[in-house]
């Protein structure tokens, strides 16, 4: 598996720091995006961006992102053609992200998810993988009406 990736804006640096170094004690190597000094911007929608970008020029399979609720993250990586980004904060949600909707990014919120549920829920994330079955089509669906947004 390549690296995980993950960022954060100034929101969220606790719950990321949690996550990386839990995530390095299982084995699983981690390359940080986050906001720190040699950024311009802190902004989550810059972080997301560099995630999502970074997922699709095949750099990463899979992403986390953390803010003060998830909800702008997902939005902003949610932009990026071919990104699918789920905020989940249980563990049925993390896992139907994955299994039904293909999502490659996960988003969290530190305002509203605990250090030890998120890693549960994280867990489940990539413990999942896309089923296929059922949801190939509505997932080629998704594809469709992102392409045909683009070419309008």
């Amino acid at each position: 598996m390549l690296p995980i990736a993950i960022g954060c804006d100034d929101a969220a640096v606790n719950l990321k720091n949690t996550l990386v170094e839990w995530l390095e004690s299982i084995g699983i190597k981690v390359v940080d995006y986050s906001t720190d000094a040699n950024r311009e911007s802190n902004f989550y929608p810059d972080i997301a961006w560099s995630v999502g970008q970074a997922i699709k020029e095949g750099k990463h399979e899979r992403g986390i992102l953390v803010c003060g609720t998830g909800i702008g993250m997902a939005i902003t990586a949610n932009k990026i053609p071919g990104i699918r980004a789920a905020q989940c904060h249980d563990t049925f949600s993390a896992e139907r992200a994955r299994k039904s909707n293909d999502a490659q990014i996960i988003t969290l919120g530190e305002r509203v998810i605990g250090p030890e549920l998120a890693k549960t829920v994280v867990k489940a994330w990539l413990d999942s993988e896309f089923s296929g079955g059922g949801s190939t089509p509505k997932v080629e669906r998704i594809s469709y009406y992102e392409k045909k947004a683009i070419s309008s």
